[in-house]
């Protein structure tokens, strides 16, 4: 659609002249000059006597309080009917008449042919766009003295003797206009809002206009205002100023009472008995309601030229007022009619004309000429305002909840924030340091009464330094060490055996150190049914072939392998349709092999080298087909990673949804600390041995590696591993929690090594303690709605606050904080959910801000 440049017409009054400047387009412009009639003068005020005083005189059944006989019926004050009129007076023909003669004159004159050249080139541009079916043309008229202003210019039919096919409608606008119209401030809001100002009811009667405005709630929110029997004058201008500048902003301005001209305040409105408030009065208030969205005004009272005037001076988009007296029940109707036709989503102008035509032509012989009186002034340029239709529901919802731009800067970056794994990684290891603060202050730290359930035997370097000629330098390590370990191991009848060095490779120092090391594999599976679980890559793990044949040290049918990849810091489970028979993680396969040892004794099938089978695929089938026997079994045979979290990890690269290293619990609940230079002293007793799970693995030495020597096997220590060695001082040789049983012999490692990993994992696994965190960027965005609630909340009531009231909602969020703290502390421990903390109490806090530090109105 081509944009329409609309007319501006300028009509002023010089004596008797009157001058006429067209301006539209591109600078086109052209000027009349036309003689005033005098009679034009005289005939209108025919017309506003006849009309006044049939409106003074109008009988109408009683309504509520109004009085129809009492001059207070007419929405103005001091109206007198000139004393020259003699009564009684046919009043309903007189103004008929009055009416007729004062259009004719009116017509006639704005017929003169020295405004052929202006009409015409209206006219023209209206046949142009009714061609184009485009919408119809406004001319905003500004007219120079007031009186000349108080013509019915409305009525004026430019195009009749042109034949315009388009509509032509006549706008008003001031002379004196500010270089830009209204901005709203919120120009997303959930609802039209609608202020009702009700005035001086003297006289009157509001009940018909309060229910029609109220009938708009379905589709915008409605606040009255206005003086109460008993209310003091100072009060109540209180309440409307107050009002005005409500932090949510109003749509709509309506004011239903008396009111009356003056040019030197911009208007005086009634709002008490005996009060009145003057526009100039509330001009700062009337600003900040334009600067938070006020975009349309209507008042529905007497003689209000001065008050659209001034309004639209300060830059208020549209304004509509009746330019002369009008009759409360002729008010109630009007107001009706409008008000219709804006839930009918008509546009104010569409609405008023309406509201005119019903007037004009359904009420005529009831309230004559009143179609005459009704303006609308404009602000070139600017949309007409309309009550926007219902949108759905989730649009609704939508736009109610989408965050400002200060909010949708704070919310980006805390999910941005969320989604960054370092970041990730850092809160989550300073949220567990602060968890293991709270178990031990709350005494909620795992029982002792059982042994930890893994032993784990650390290779560190005193280990390595007793051992300078087999060990340094230690990687790859000496399989033949590693086979006099075994022995121990056996010795001290350890069950199941993990061994968390990759040895598929070989030990290039020596092949009779991988001979010695096979000896000694078999020795104790033939002779004490030793499990053996071997540490592989997660390539080779999934591969169909044994790695340790290649390289003699053992055999799939007599022991078991499992892929000893890790996520840092969180439980690695088998993913959603993995089969344990070709792929396992190393520490599940410990722990499952463990409590099927317990759970079936003699029963399930043993390690032996004469074995035919894959002795993998044989427990598992065996323990598939006999049930499971104890909780522990049952928990193991459905652990896996959620789906969610195996497609956030596929997809995004995310963690979601998978469980945690619960390091709040100390590691001396979790393993036994072994050095491996202590297995060789016969005197160093292990009496839990036989009940614990064994790992063999490094001790954080330096040259510790994963698959290749650039990889390491340790990491810096956890927050909170780091706070329990603080908490948990070796001493000597043995050292442990107070009232605790772990022997935790070394001293406490600066590294926290691949080896503890997997001891953590096999303890959550056989206690069933999984803590399941919820993702930080799902939390912030919770957070973000929640921020966005509360904020919502806040403005409704701000209104009403005071500085006591304000601290009290400071206090009462501050202490919701540190309860949602506590809370997700305790449902850690209560429930194994991980709620974060720092990101969704930021976001919150910065949605909360703004408004917490506004300034109240009350």
């Amino acid at each position: 659609m081509t944009p329409f440049i609309p007319f501006y017409l300028k009509v002023q009054k010089f004596d008797q002249i009157c001058l006429f400047e067209l301006a539209w387009g591109q600078g086109q412009q052209l000027t009349a000059t036309l003689a005033y009639p005098a009679k034009l003068t005289t005939l209108f005020k025919e017309w506003q006597q006849s009309y006044i005083g049939f409106y003074k005189h109008l009988s109408l059944p009683l309504q509520a309080i109004a009085d129809p006989m009492r001059p207070d019926s007419l929405r103005g004050r001091a109206i007198d009917i000139p004393a020259n009129i003699a009564q009684p007076i046919d009043w309903q023909t007189k103004l008929g008449e009055a009416q007729i003669k004062l259009l004719n004159e009116f017509h006639r004159w704005l017929r003169s042919a020295e405004l052929y050249d202006i009409r015409a080139a209206i006219a023209r541009a209206s046949r142009e766009r009714a061609a184009a079916k485009q919408q119809e043309i406004n001319v905003f008229l500004t007219c120079t003295p007031i009186e000349l202003a108080r013509f019915p210019w409305e009525a004026w039919e430019i195009g009749t003797d042109f034949a315009a096919t388009g509509a032509i409608q006549i706008v008003r606008t001031p002379q004196n206009r500010p270089e830009t119209a209204a901005q709203s401030g919120r120009p997303h809001r959930r609802k039209t809002r609608i202020l009702a100002i009700l005035g001086d009811e003297t006289g009157l009667n509001f009940q018909v206009e309060r229910k029609a405005v109220s009938s708009l709630t379905r589709i915008a929110e409605v606040e009255f205002v206005g003086w109460q029997p008993g209310q003091s004058v100072a009060a109540v201008k209180e309440q409307i100023s107050h009002a005005l500048v409500d932090q949510q902003g109003w749509d709509v301005l309506l004011f239903a009472g008396h009111s009356n001209e003056n040019q030197i305040t911009g208007g005086d409105l009634a709002i008490a008995p005996g009060a009145s408030i003057l526009i100039s009065d509330i001009m700062p208030q009337l600003i900040t309601a334009k600067e938070r969205g006020l975009k349309f005004a209507i008042f529905n009272s007497c003689k209000g030229l001065d008050i659209a005037e001034s309004l639209i001076g300060l830059g208020f988009n549209q304004v509509a007022v009746m330019r002369e007296p009008i009759h409360n029940r002729v008010a109630e109707e009007f107001v009706v009619q409008f008000i219709r036709q804006l839930g009918e989503y008509k546009n104010v102008q569409e609405a008023l004309l309406a509201a005119c035509q019903f007037l004009r032509f359904e009420k005529n012989l009831t309230y004559p000429s009143v179609f005459l009186v009704p303006s609308l002034f404009c602000y070139p340029g600017t949309s007409l305002f309309q009550i926007p239709q219902a949108k759905p529901l989730w649009k609704r919802i939508a736009q109610q909840i989408a965050p400002t731009r200060v909010e949708a800067i704070a919310l980006t970056i805390c999910l941005g924030l969320g989604a960054i794994p370092p970041v990730q990684d850092f809160l989550m290891d300073r949220r567990i340091w602060v968890q293991a603060i709270y178990r031990e202050s709350t005494g909620q730290i795992p029982a002792t009464s059982d042994p930890p359930p893994v032993a784990l035997v650390q290779i560190d370097d005193e280990s390595i330094s007793k051992e300078r000629k087999r060990l340094a330098p230690p990687y790859p390590i000496n399989q033949a060490y590693l086979a006099d370990l075994v022995d121990h191991l056996s010795t001290r009848k350890a069950k199941v055996i993990g061994i968390d060095y990759l040895l598929n490779r070989g030990d290039s120092k020596s092949e009779t150190n991988t001979k010695i090391l096979a000896r000694s594999i078999q020795q104790s599976v033939e002779q004490h049914k030793t499990w053996f679980v071997f540490g592989v890559p997660f390539k080779d793990e999934g591969s169909k072939s044994f790695p340790l044949e290649t390289v003699g040290i053992a055999k799939q049918n007599w022991s078991l392998q499992g892929h000893f990849a890790l996520w840092t810091g969180y439980v690695m489970l088998r993913y959603p349709g993995e089969d344990c028979r070709n792929i396992c993680p190393f520490a599940y396969l410990l722990s499952f092999l463990h409590v099927a040892n317990r759970d079936f004794a003699k029963d399930l099938p043993q390690p032996s080298l004469q074995n035919q089978q894959n002795l993998r695929v044989q427990t598992l089938n065996f323990t598939e087909a006999q049930g499971s026997p104890s909780p522990e079994l049952a928990f193991l045979k459905q652990s896996r990673i959620s789906p969610i979290a195996a497609w956030a990890d596929q997809h995004l690269k995310l963690v979601w949804f998978q469980p945690i290293l619960d390091f709040s619990i100390p590691p001396d609940r979790v393993y036994d600390r072994i050095a491996a230079w202590r297995l060789f002293d016969p005197s160093f007793n292990l009496p839990n041995l036989p009940k614990q799970v064994v790992i063999v693995a490094s001790g954080g030495y330096s040259e510790a590696g994963g698959i290749t020597i650039n990889e390491s096997d340790y990491r810096n220590l956890p927050s909170a591993i780091q706070y329990w060695q603080r908490r948990l001082p070796p001493d000597n040789n043995a050292s442990s929690f107070p009232g605790g049983n772990s022997v935790n012999t070394p001293e406490y490692l600066s590294k926290f090594t691949g080896g503890e990993d997997h001891a953590y994992i096999i303890h959550h696994l056989l206690t069933q303690h999984l803590i399941m965190p919820v993702p930080n960027i799902w939390m912030t965005g919770i957070a973000g709605l929640l921020g966005r609630g509360i904020v919502l909340l806040l403005e409704r009531q701000q209104q009403q606050w005071n500085r006591n009231q304000k601290i009290q909602y400071v206090i009462g969020l501050g202490s919701a904080t540190a309860l949602y703290g506590l809370a997700g502390l305790q449902l850690y421990i209560s429930a194994a959910v991980l709620l974060p903390w720092i990101l969704p109490v930021s976001v919150v806090w910065i949605y909360l801000l703004p408004v917490l530090r506004r300034r109240s109105h009350a």
